[in-house]
């Protein structure tokens, strides 16, 4: 089971459950937001795809039909903007680690052969040792960085701006998982997305210590959330059209089968602060890739459409790139 969010002919919002045929979604009487979906299923004490399968409403609606109007909204939101929070870690997924290895090794060195390890090989390797540990347990801590609040979150077909003193924005197609948390300040995963973390990648190859900046950039998850389990073997495509035509495309991969950490252990360390536990907060944490454009040579112009689709989730994320007009250094004015 998929679920959707959508803008009407009106302005106001309808959630749709997809099943087999995204052009046969079922919309949901009455519901304007999965959000409210997830709270009323915690009121009544059943899971969220149980409340979905008993919801009323029969009408038909053509989702695909709907993502090539650019009506189709990012399928979590929050009211208030401040209240989600945007996360993600790296140097999650088999293979990951070869291309920022690569970045933040110093390449003028004349034979590498004996180079030692760069942080995030390092990284890397200690995921792969102690990644996935026993139920109950921490593993290893991942990398973690923080992108912003719901105001970065782009709809599926909007832009993705580089702001006027970014030096690249690159794709980074990822699941994030998605969550709500309870009234008892527990974690509550709704579901799973597609989703472009897009980030800087020139500047992460300044410095790796510039990584933080590099992050504080726009993002894009959905359409559609998947509310089942997500399966350990997800595969996919990732693309970058131009002019027309596809310009650089690659296949990448996620789920555990592929990943050096197990899904509870990224979970298990996000959540582990408490202040990520505030009751009625929204999260949307990424889990990382080992698929880049740039890492091919690729540097993304604006007019460019980024494309990410991958089995199970039913539609593919499109995402035009940006650029934000110049603007004057902020200045600070004391009160």
């Amino acid at each position: 089971m998929q679920l959707a969010q959508a803008r009407i002919d009106s302005g106001d919002r309808m959630v749709l459950a997809i099943d087999d045929d995204p052009t046969q979604a079922r919309r949901l009487e009455g519901a304007e937001s999965v959000l409210t979906l997830a709270h009323i299923a915690l009121e009544r004490g059943v899971g969220l795809a149980a409340l979905i399968e008993e919801w009323p409403g029969d009408a038909r609606v053509d989702a695909v039909a709907l993502s090539d109007q650019g009506r189709l909204l990012a399928p979590l939101d929050h009211p208030d903007p401040a209240h989600l929070l945007v996360t993600g870690t790296g140097l999650t997924h088999l293979g990951s680690a070869e291309g920022r290895d690569k970045m933040h090794r110093q390449m003028n060195e004349a034979d590498q052969s004996e180079a030692p390890l760069t942080d995030s090989m390092k990284m890397f390797r200690k995921g792969v040792e102690g990644g996935k540990p026993a139920a109950g347990d921490f593993g290893v801590q991942p990398e973690w960085f923080y992108k912003g609040d719901g105001g970065i979150v782009m709809a599926p077909g909007e832009a993705l701006n580089m702001p006027h003193f970014a030096l690249d924005g690159g794709e980074e197609p990822e699941v994030a998982g998605l969550y709500l948390i309870d009234n008892n300040g527990v974690p509550r995963r709704i579901g799973y997305a597609l989703g472009n973390e897009f980030s800087d990648h020139v500047t992460e190859r300044e410095n790796y210590l510039y990584l933080a900046h590099s992050k504080l950039r726009a993002c894009s998850f959905g359409p559609t959330l998947l509310v089942d389990e997500l399966p350990s073997d997800v595969q996919g495509t990732s693309r970058i059209r131009r002019d027309g035509g596809v310009l650089w495309e690659k296949p990448f991969i996620s789920g555990e089968d592929n990943m050096c950490h197990s899904l509870a252990n990224l979970e298990a360390h996000h959540f582990k602060y408490a202040q990520f536990c505030r009751p009625g907060d929204v999260h949307v944490h990424f889990f990382g890739t080992a698929t880049l454009s740039f890492s091919d040579g690729i540097s993304a112009q604006p007019g460019d459409v980024f494309e990410i689709d991958a089995k199970p989730f039913a539609l593919p994320l499109r995402n035009p790139l940006a650029k934000d007009a110049a603007a004057p250094v902020p200045s600070v004015k004391p009160l």
